[in-house]
């Protein structure tokens, strides 16, 4: 029986010291487990959502990419266009600018052709008008001299023609 009192002595002792414990040490333990707990779950959703974030901002980095090799594909465009307009103006202008000194050089032609032509005018003039006065051995009128001179003029130009 002593055997027996020992044994009830050390069961009641082991539950009085269980419930000694349980009160002290298993609430405290048991919330640091709980705490514990709840810290790693907030760690893993703050990381679950610090990896959206990060899928986010890449698929956003990426759409303004995709943006920024529109826009400056537009820009290459436009620059082209605008090169290609320029060009077009500066050829417009130089082809302009050609015909108009191909009009001036003409008018200048045709006007020392002019000159020439009076200039030979007044020489044969000059010349008929010596010829004249030597063969004739008088002076002749304005309208005499005009007159001779245009005959002149006018075989000199049939002359011209049928060469």
């Amino acid at each position: 029986m002593a055997e027996l009192g020992d044994m009830l002595f050390l069961i009641v002792t082991f539950a009085v010291l269980m419930f000694a414990v349980g009160k002290v040490a298993f609430k405290p333990v048991s919330k640091m487990m709980t705490d514990r707990q709840d810290k790693i779950t907030n760690d893993l959703d703050y990381a679950d959502n610090a990896r959206k974030e990060a899928a986010d901002l890449a698929a956003q980095r990426q759409d303004e990419l995709k943006n920024s090799q529109a826009d400056a594909l537009k820009i290459v465009n436009s620059a082209k266009e605008n090169g290609e307009k320029q060009r077009q103006a500066l050829l417009t202008q130089a082809q302009t600018e050609v015909s108009t000194l191909k009009q001036n050089a003409q008018t200048d032609i045709d006007q020392a052709k002019q000159d020439a032509l009076a200039d030979a005018k007044n020489v044969v003039a000059e010349l008929s008008l010596a010829i004249a006065t030597k063969i004739i051995g008088k002076e002749l009128s304005a309208s005499d001299q005009q007159q001779l001179i245009d005959d002149y003029i006018k075989g000199l130009g049939d002359t011209n023609g049928t060469n």
